[in-house]
């Protein structure tokens, strides 16, 4: 075996520029996300503008079903961190996982509860069907936590039943196998133009809770903390590109989306951009919501601190270090 120095000698030697070492090495790191909508829109910009990259990490990013299978990928070593809900880290970690958050994306709800054109109130919602994509998914529960927000006891009161993904929610709408559903930007507008009612913003109740978040495993900040550390620190540049890059940001929800309607992608551009946080702080709030809706059902979540189930020091520390201010230059 040649060693280093002599093979480094023999180039110079002959003429020839030895290979320029890196800057730092690449490290490998796989990450999932779940759902076609644009609350993954910072995923998608720290994959395909390169900020995963240019923070040292070889990623690969993986699109999986719904958030159900992608937390059962995490607990099996088979990821590093996930793009997830609340609701996929309270129940994992209330089972036994070491589920952790370290940063949020979107931390509130802001789709739309859509209803056949002859639903005019949310008081018609009681005794109809409504649809999600898959039952203890992100939609399933969003849509219960905002029904009991607005009065109704979606258990005892609606018909909650697994439709899939968008267009499979509108296509249950239009045979009216579902008389109402969870929708968010673009698709509200389209849904629209086919007859349907845009019945609620559930972004006007300002429910806390974490819609799409950076979650891990204490193991994995144990013992990889400088990955998860890139991974938040991509994120945060994500955001501000987002906020900093509306047209390119437009075009790369459209490219992900398949969507091409300039409405469509600019009410999906405000109605993001407007929940996406600055400082992507995991706070305990967003946990806090869905233990107290768990509670009464739940005495694991009625006894739980909600401070166990997040992580601040990734995103305390840079921000202490002055990225985030530099970044909007204040």
């Amino acid at each position: 075996m040649i060693r280093k120095p002599v093979l480094l000698c023999a180039l110079l030697i002959l003429g020839l520029t030895p290979p320029l070492q890196t800057a730092r090495a690449q490290e490998r790191m796989r990450i999932a996300w779940a759902g076609a909508t644009p609350s993954n829109t910072p995923i998608w910009v720290a994959d395909q503008k390169g900020f995963f990259k240019k923070n040292g990490l070889q990623a690969e990013v993986i699109n999986i079903s719904a958030s159900t299978i992608v937390i059962q990928a995490l607990l099996t070593g088979d990821l590093d961190l996930i793009i997830a809900p609340s609701a996929t880290l309270v129940t994992s970690r209330l089972a036994g996982a070491d589920t952790v958050m370290v940063s949020t994306n979107l931390p509130m709800f802001i789709d739309h509860i859509v209803s056949v054109g002859e639903i005019t109130g949310v008081e018609q919602l009681k005794g109809k069907t409504g649809g999600v994509n898959r039952l203890g998914t992100t939609s399933d529960m969003t849509l219960r936590l905002a029904l009991r927000r607005l009065g109704i006891d979606p258990e005892k009161e609606t018909k909650i039943i697994a439709t899939g993904e968008n267009p499979q929610r509108l296509a249950a709408l239009s045979r009216n196998i579902t008389q109402f559903t969870l929708l968010g930007e673009p698709l509200v507008r389209e849904a629209e133009k086919m007859g349907f009612r845009d019945l609620v913003d559930i972004g006007t109740l300002k429910i806390a809770y974490h819609v799409n978040s950076v979650v891990t495993r204490e193991k994995t900040v144990r013992e990889r903390r400088p990955l998860v550390a890139k991974t938040v620190r991509a994120f945060i540049e994500a955001l501000h590109y987002i906020k900093t890059n509306k047209e390119e940001t437009k075009a790369l929800i459209g490219k992900n989306l398949k969507i091409t309607d300039p409405e469509g992608l600019e009410r999906a551009y405000r109605a993001y951009n407007a929940a996406f946080p600055e400082v992507p702080y995991p706070n305990t709030e967003g946990v806090k919501t869905l233990l107290d809706d768990m509670g009464p059902r739940n005495p694991k979540a009625a006894a739980a601190d909600p401070k166990s189930f997040v992580d601040m020091s990734f995103v305390q520390e840079l921000e202490a270090s002055g990225l985030i201010k530099q970044l909007y230059r204040r």
